[in-house]
């Protein structure tokens, strides 16, 4: 009894972050005629206003925004980038904070620059440890043994986690110190809809630790075939 309560556990500390996040951009993605502007044309103008002279604000594929720090471009996905809605506007806000973070060599932003390339290296090698870990074996003159091939490729999707938990200060400073603030003294949004956007805001930053713990469930699935 208590094996299957843990399992449930774990599913519900894999599944549930990435479904909250997921519901929650797509609940307030509904198009708002009183909102003065797109998600692209707000990104547009937050630029300007804070005077990011390098950044440029592009198109991505759907639900890949973000800000590459590298090449000082906020990219958004079309449903923001030309959405009127309170996700367009909030994730439009979210990112360029980011932006807004970088261009100005806050403090808060080196934890990207520091910790993001861990994080892709970490998927990488999980990536590679998966598929090639037989090839590792035979190298290393190791028995091959379904157990211990999962347990390493699990322990490096967890670090992967543990590293975006570890960014998790720089999303927050995105939301809630640029973003919100933001939207809440200008016109963007109305004064009823900010519980609204702190919501919205709350997945902006959770989004990529939500989506670490969705790739370790697809380990799970891949060992399951």
């Amino acid at each position: 009894m208590l094996w299957v309560l843990l399992v449930i556990l774990a599913l519900v500390l894999i599944f549930g972050p990435n479904i909250w996040v997921k519901y929650t951009l797509k609940r307030y993605a509904q198009e708002r005629s009183d909102i003065p502007g797109t998600g692209g044309q707000l990104a547009e103008h937050l630029v300007k206003r804070f005077e990011l002279e390098k950044v440029s604000v592009e198109t991505t594929q759907e639900g890949r925004d973000h800000f590459d720090f590298k090449e000082h471009a906020v990219r958004l996905s079309p449903s923001v980038l030309n959405g009127r809605s309170l996700t367009a506007v909030a994730v439009a806000a979210h990112e360029v904070g980011h932006a807004i973070a970088h261009e100005k060599k806050q403090p808060i932003s080196h934890l990207s620059s520091r910790y993001l390339p861990l994080a892709h290296g970490l998927n990488r090698i999980a990536g590679a440890l998966l598929l090639g870990w037989p090839v590792i074996s035979v190298l290393l003159h190791l028995p091959y043994a379904v157990p211990l091939h999962a347990a390493v490729v699990g322990l490096s999707g967890l670090l992967a986690v543990f590293v975006h938990l570890a960014m998790l200060p720089e999303e927050w400073d995105a939301s809630f110190k640029k973003a919100l603030p933001i939207l809440a003294e200008g016109s963007y949004v109305q004064a009823e809809d900010l519980p609204k956007v702190k919501r919205i805001l709350t997945a902006c930053a959770m989004t990529y630790v939500a989506a670490a713990l969705m790739r370790i469930l697809f380990v799970w699935r891949w060992f399951r075939r």
